[in-house]
């Protein structure tokens, strides 16, 4: 399949909700709970979510019916169609939804082509609050806006990316003698917490903060993000050769079978310079 029509209208896609999205971040958004979310985080939508994902759909159906693909996304219940096809694509109108209602700028548009086997071979990141596009394919290099993107290393500190802060990040203990093994291994001095919000932007943050990580523990109860959280930086981790993997190493189950949720493995992205 050639990939890169595909990344082109994805790209439109993202720009004309980042669009629509901006003209509602000067105003009070009013939001709802929505069934099926295991924390507030995840529960939280607003109008401008559901509007965000029609416009997206707006370009994204029609490639369904010519190149028969599938789709998964946030808000629309999971038909089971990405287990039939080759390809599907998965889409988060709005990640960060919380970061968004509270003026936060840490909310993205994130849409990404899945395969069947759970690779993410197509990644598009919109960041309306800085106009910043991050865009790869599989095979054709990761890109900033319009040019290839730089990656530096030069903190004497390992950046620890995380939603919050240590005190409540479960398995506290084991990850702070997990991020100390890392620092004395890559000889730094410390490990630092940035705290973003959504998870799309804070793996993008992994990439700008370097040598930096983003760790999720394995964990019995459901939750840990969804697809739709993963797919889109996973294949921009991918093509740059990093990890984007599970908690073990192992490739990121990125067509689940029996859920949407990410908790079952846990979740590692790294880049450490």
């Amino acid at each position: 399949m050639n990939l890169l029509p595909l990344k082109e209208i994805a790209i439109e896609a993202a720009l004309a909700a980042g669009k629509h999205l901006k003209s509602y971040m000067d105003e009070d958004i009013t939001f709802e709970e929505k069934q099926g979310g295991v924390n507030y985080a995840s529960q939280v939508v607003t109008k401008v979510d559901r509007e965000c994902e029609d416009i997206i759909l707006s370009h994204l159906l029609p490639t369904c019916e010519s190149h028969d693909l599938a789709l998964l996304t946030e808000e629309t219940e999971d038909d089971g169609s990405r287990f039939e096809k080759d390809y599907f694509w998965c889409i988060d109108p709005i990640d960060g939804t919380l970061a968004f209602i509270n003026k936060v700028p840490d909310f993205s548009i994130s849409i990404a082509l899945v395969a069947k086997d759970g690779e993410a071979v197509i990644g598009v990141i919109y960041d309306p609050s800085t106009g910043t596009l991050y865009h790869g394919a599989k095979g054709h290099g990761v890109y900033q806006n319009d040019k290839p993107i730089t990656l530096e290393s030069s903190n004497e500190y390992l950046t620890f990316v995380s939603d919050k802060t240590l005190e409540v990040t479960p398995r506290k203990e084991e990850l702070i003698r997990l991020l100390n093994e890392k620092v004395e291994e890559l000889g730094l001095k410390e490990f630092r917490v940035l705290i973003g919000g959504g998870s799309v932007l804070n793996a993008i943050k992994v990439l700008q903060h370097a040598p930096a990580c983003m760790i999720k523990y394995p964990k019995k109860e459901i939750g840990g993000g969804s697809l739709w959280d993963f797919a889109s930086t996973a294949a921009l981790f991918n093509e740059l050769g990093l990890r984007a993997t599970n908690f073990d190493g192992g490739p990121l189950d990125l067509n689940r079978k029996d859920s949407t949720f990410m908790h079952h493995e846990g979740v590692y992205y790294e880049y450490l310079g």
